[in-house]
């Protein structure tokens, strides 16, 4: 994973100016929400996790080194819960973006929080908020997204695919990166301000 193509490419505020990558840790999720002392904005990236965490507790599977996106980020929302009611399905929708316009590809969302193509799991979102009342201060949003993993082990094959294995492309995981962080930061601007 190269940080510099990721910077070089987007044109954010606040996302993406502390970005940090990982070989491998538990979760980039974990990591973000053990931290007291961290930047607005600021993503972590790995690539591989010994813990991925999906939602409901489940696994999330990211052991196929340098062939997926597997980042959380955090944001400072500081506004009512009730703002943020529908931001599953906005980075859904800013994934679904993101592929349709790097690649010309037309992804599916499976609601609430997968991204799937042929009824195949193709990625996930887990969204986290810290509370204080009704407000939220923190914003914990994990992506996973197969991208060009060819293998998956016997557990999941039958219900996971990749970018690369139904579509027969090579994506640049940095620019996918890249372009969802900027298609996110608009949406997520005008959300604040509504």
């Amino acid at each position: 994973m190269d940080i510099n193509i990721i910077k070089s490419e987007i044109n954010t505020n606040i996302l993406g100016q502390t970005i940090e990558v990982y070989d491998i840790i538990d979760s980039t999720q974990s990591e973000l929400k053990r931290r007291n002392n961290i930047a607005n904005g600021t993503i972590i990236i790995a690539e591989e996790q010994s813990s991925g965490k999906g939602t409901h507790g489940r696994v999330w599977y990211s052991d196929s080194k340098n062939k997926n996106i597997a980042m959380s980020f955090v944001l400072f929302p500081n506004c009512n819960i009730k703002k943020l009611k529908n931001i599953t399905m906005t980075i859904a929708e800013c994934i679904i973006e993101t592929f349709a316009k790097l690649y010309d590809v037309n992804l599916e969302i499976k609601v609430p929080n997968d991204i799937v193509i042929n009824s195949k799991k193709i990625g996930g979102i887990l969204t986290e908020t810290r509370l204080q009342g009704e407000r939220v201060v923190r914003l914990y949003v994990g992506i996973g997204i197969n991208v060009l993993q060819e293998k998956f082990n016997d557990n999941i094959k039958q219900i996971a695919s990749s970018i690369y294995n139904e579509f027969n492309i090579k994506c640049s995981r940095e620019k996918v990166i890249a372009k969802f962080l900027n298609i996110f930061e608009a949406r997520y601007l005008k959300m604040m301000e509504d």
